[in-house]
């Protein structure tokens, strides 16, 4: 007996050489396809945005869409701001509606709505790399701790790591960056940094890290600016490290999936 097609109404459709329907069909108020991936950023936001930062599009090996989220400026999402949950779910159902399979963000803080943003769409909501917490944890040896570089330790509240599913913080390390000479230029929004010099800072604060912690297991990038960072800082501390690109990587080959070819 035949399987019966399902046409998903977040968009699941698929063309390619096994398909013998030549019937399209387009999911009404979708006008944009071939991306996987809605990414929800910050408004009103100045520093440069390089390679390798989630809002930056020539990080990615496959298209993405972004949207804004109006009046969300650095000081109300590192706070946690109440005030902003419904413009983000708006901009979540429109990123939904626009055909995205799956919603990240542009912002470890996005964190804060993790939990409601996910109940308020019909797809999946990754909005911190922290998410990522109890998978990697689930690899490491009981001792082992996960050590992570944030944008702004006070940010990281219980009611945030609440949101994004970690009930148990006991094998967690954090390093604050917030207090940096050049790093300092994200989230006071500067305009413009010395990049070496917070590559630097970067890599220093994870080497600190794990010399006084030599039972970390692995490294989590919790800001979105960090991933440019992240072969550098592989390279100094010499364990797996994890950060937004990982998960958004992740991310997309789940609902992305593609037949596979070749010979036996």
């Amino acid at each position: 007996m035949a399987a019966k097609k399902l046409n998903h109404p977040s968009g699941y459709n698929f063309l390619g050489p096994k398909e013998k329907n030549s019937i399209v069909i387009q999911k009404r108020g979708q006008y944009i396809t071939g991306f996987s991936v809605g990414i929800l950023y910050l408004d009103e936001c100045w520093y440069p945005v390089i390679p390798g930062n989630v809002a930056n599009l020539g990080t990615y090996d496959f298209p993405v869409r972004l949207k804004v989220v109006p009046d969300c400026n650095t000081s109300k999402l590192l706070s946690g701001d109440t005030s902003l949950l419904e413009s983000i779910i708006i901009a979540a159902k429109e990123l939904e509606a626009e055909g995205a399979r799956a919603i990240c963000a542009a912002c470890g803080f996005f964190g804060n709505f993790q939990d409601k943003v996910a109940e308020a769409v019909d797809i999946p909501v990754y909005l911190s790399s922290l998410v990522q917490v109890p998978w990697i944890k689930t690899g490491l040896k009981y001792s082992q701790k996960i050590g992570i570089l944030t944008a702004y330790a006070d940010g990281l509240t219980e009611s945030l790591f609440e949101s994004c599913g970690i009930a148990n913080k006991k094998n967690i390390i954090i390093s604050d960056l917030s207090g940096e000479d050049e790093f300092s230029a994200i989230i006071e929004n500067r305009g413009s940094f010395d990049n070496e010099k917070v590559r630097q800072e970067v890599v220093d604060a994870a080497v600190s890290m794990v010399a006084e912690n030599p039972d970390i297991g692995a490294i989590l990038l919790e800001c979105s600016d960090m991933p440019p960072y992240a072969a550098d800082v592989q390279r100094a501390v010499k364990l797996p490290v994890y950060d937004f690109i990982t998960m958004i990587n992740w991310v997309h080959f789940a609902t992305s999936q593609k037949p596979y070819y070749g010979f036996l």
